[in-house]
């Protein structure tokens, strides 16, 4: 795996904490505006510039692009982000709650994701793709990084560690809690860049765990410019598999497809070993809990001996035994009735949109492992849609990759 320092567009230290925002796919325009109200340093100026358009307007429209270019610009202009002179690495690490989580900022190979070293674990869309690359020729950026992931490694642990023990260039607690410490890793230090650059070509492969379009967006770009100069390289931020944390995904479908609650309960129990339960944790894989007509009930099953590695992940079962021949959601990509929750949001909004009648019936799933995902990239398979939820996520704007 190859991968190069770059001379990073990004905030000054006493701005950091101003610019840095979630990626621009975890909100919506409505939550995007708010967030970034009354800031005119956020980076969401940049991610999702609709905000400061009229309401309405396409996110995905030239006008939309052409506004993002003229915030990033002004946020340039204005000094809130500066280029560094020269090409660097840097760590990143991440603390929530108790879980920390430690990350190499760099640009990789984007000839090393057509080759599939950089394995992928989720279709993209073709819509998506197009709007992340318009984004990335409009702007001659990359503006927020791939999330990705790598068997660890003793050797580049021991060198991240002697990274992240010297001063920090960041070190700020975000409004979610979330604190996010930036180091510097320069050739000519003590903590080796070239090295670095070294230790990365013994792996063999990465994985992308959050990211696929903008990985695909920056390839297309690549091979558009003749993978010449910069753009050959994109964004990303790698971390140890050890330190990841995946949530589950949840699922609520907005009505029982004409049944009543007593018959869908019915045609559960004969699809599922089906008990009353307390509460909606599932306390294992192969477990998941539901949400009906005011009760919390334990679903269990078990998978037939030779089952491959997609059919049998707990979304896929939940997907192929009830959700489609029962409820009708033939395709979850594409159906209305069905929506989905992040596992960061707390279950009681879960258990709160279908008592109010939102929605009809709600799914709490166990969380997808590291080992599934990395099993199912490996044997060129593709999870079903939202299986995954990674969290932290990674803050946009603090790293920004001209191209």
């Amino acid at each position: 795996m190859h991968i190069r320092p770059f001379s990073a567009v990004r905030p000054t230290p006493e701005k950091a904490s101003a610019v840095a925002a979630v990626p621009y796919d975890v909100v919506d325009t409505a939550e995007a505006r708010a967030l970034a109200a009354g800031n005119p340093a956020s980076f969401l100026h940049v991610s999702r510039p609709e905000i400061d358009m009229p309401d309405g307007t396409d996110c995905a429209s030239e006008a939309a692009y052409a506004q993002a270019k003229k915030a990033l610009d002004a946020l340039l202009a204005s000094g809130t982000l500066v280029r560094d002179p020269d090409p660097k690495f840097y760590a990143y690490r991440q603390v929530m709650g108790n879980h920390a989580q430690t990350g190499i900022v760099a640009t990789f190979d984007t000839k090393d994701y057509l080759a599939g070293v950089l394995k992928q674990h989720e279709k993209t869309r073709r819509d998506k793709e197009d709007d992340r690359t318009r984004h990335i020729e409009i702007l001659h950026a990359h503006t927020g990084p791939a999330f990705l992931t790598y068997k660890d490694d003793p050797a580049l642990d021991a060198l991240v560690a002697e990274a992240c023990a010297g001063a920090p260039l960041y070190d700020f607690v975000a409004p979610d809690g979330i604190r996010h410490t930036v180091w510097e890793i320069a050739y000519g230090h003590e903590c080796r860049a070239d090295e670095l650059v070294e230790l990365f070509a013994r792996i063999p492969v990465a994985y992308i765990a959050d990211g696929h379009h903008r990985s695909a967006a920056a390839s297309r770009y690549a091979r558009e410019q003749g993978f010449a100069g910069e753009s050959r390289w994109f964004l990303a931020v790698a971390f140890p598999a050890s330190q990841l944390r995946i949530l589950p995904y949840n699922r609520l479908v907005a009505d029982l497809n004409g049944l009543t609650a007593g018959q869908f309960l019915e045609q559960v129990k004969a699809r599922f070993t089906v008990t009353a339960a307390a509460d909606g944790v599932p306390a294992a894989g192969r477990h998941a809990r539901m949400f009906l007509a005011g009760a919390w009930y334990d679903l269990a099953w078990e998978v037939p001996a030779g089952t491959d590695v997609v059919s049998a992940l707990d979304v896929s079962v939940l997907q192929d035994r009830l959700l489609a021949p029962v409820l009708g959601i033939g395709d979850p990509r594409t159906s209305p009735r069905i929506s989905f929750m992040g596992g960061v949001r707390p279950l009681a909004e879960l258990q709160e949109r279908v008592a109010d009648g939102r929605d009809a019936v709600a799914f709490s799933m166990y969380p997808v492992t590291v080992g599934e995902m990395m099993a199912i990239a490996d044997a060129g398979a593709v999870m079903p849609p939202k299986s995954t939820w990674f969290e932290p996520k990674l803050r946009s704007g603090l790293f920004v990759h001209a191209v």
